[in-house]
């Protein structure tokens, strides 16, 4: 029996799904010069063991310095037997990151991983810094979206790039197996970072977010892509529009994507409708690697697949082990 789907276009379209890219002219200038403004602040970073009530880990309390001197803040844990171990930085979802998500953190870390957890900037208890030179509504997404420069999503990117070179820096890491991992929001910070930083060996994304942002803008029915269309709702030029997603269009994983070229594997939910299939797709079928997997479910939205972890826990385990 052919199941046809609710939501969005049918899996035989979403497998094929490639729109072009929009990447602006100086989109690789843009980066390259934002890498080397992030390289050039130092990193300023602290680490303060805490307790916590589990044995063969330790924790603590990491902060460094992000993008022009904000401060990134988030928990560390790591095995306390065994090391070298292979490294892991994990990026929550949009302002989704309760208690900083500790227990997750330990959690991979009870697994062989010595996993930094990053608090997204304003979203948790990680500090903004880079100023919005004009309103934007609730919510992070419009947030400076009239400057690539200015926009919040820089800074956030940079940060996450910055997570990576905190964790090769420990010495207990192996800084040759340092993988990637998030949902949704989370998940396009680990394809992102996949794609601009160096040393990343293999990422993971659920259900990523930030990818394809013109169709997402005018599809998903649900969630922080409505802040853009509100945003517009309440500047009605033409000009400000075309601005807006020429700067989403720097940030955009879809046109990061053909960067990336470590093993990557992917999930979609086939009825989310907060990151829609075929946004999802359009990045994932940019990937350049040669070792991809995306795995879609029918009867899931935005939320964990209980499957897919265990494909994770998987992929993970054959890509960063010994």
């Amino acid at each position: 029996m052919r199941l046809i789907q609710p939501y969005d276009l049918p899996l035989e379209q979403l497998q094929q799904y490639l729109p072009p890219l929009n990447r602006p002219d100086d989109f690789t200038e843009f980066w390259q010069q934002s890498r080397t403004a992030m390289a050039a602040e130092p990193l300023e970073a602290s680490t303060e063991l805490v307790p916590y009530p589990a044995k063969g880990v330790a924790v603590s309390r990491v902060e460094y310095r992000g993008f022009q001197g904000a401060r990134i803040r988030g928990w560390y844990a790591r095995p306390t037997a065994g090391a070298p171990h292979p490294g892991l930085v994990v990026y929550h979802g949009y302002n989704w990151n309760l208690e900083g998500g500790i227990h997750d953190i330990v959690n991979w870390a009870l697994h062989g991983y010595a996993t930094f957890g990053l608090s997204v900037r304003g979203q948790q208890d990680s500090g903004e810094s880079v100023p919005s030179p004009h309103g934007h509504v609730a919510g992070w997404m419009t947030q400076g979206i009239l400057d690539p420069a200015q926009y919040y999503y820089r800074g956030v990117y940079l940060d996450a790039l910055r997570a990576v070179d905190w964790l090769a820096r420990q010495s207990e890491v192996v800084t040759d197996r340092i993988g990637v991992v998030g949902g949704s929001q989370g998940g396009g910070l680990s394809l992102a970072v996949s794609a601009l930083a160096e040393g990343v060996t293999v990422a993971v994304a659920d259900y990523p977010f930030l990818c394809h942002f013109q169709r997402a803008v005018n599809l998903a029915p649900a969630g922080p892509y409505g802040e853009i269309n509100e945003f517009l709702r309440r500047n009605g030029d033409p000009a400000i529009e075309s601005q807006v997603f020429r700067t989403l269009s720097y940030f955009d994983v879809m046109n990061l994507a053909p960067w990336i070229h470590c093993p990557v594997l992917v999930s979609a939910g086939l009825i989310d409708q907060v990151t829609p299939p075929s946004t999802v797709f359009a990045a994932y079928n940019h990937i350049a690697s040669a070792d991809k997997s995306i795995r879609a479910y029918r009867y899931f939205g935005h939320e964990p697949i209980p499957r897919f972890h265990g494909e994770k826990l998987d992929f993970l385990m054959r890509h960063l082990e010994p």
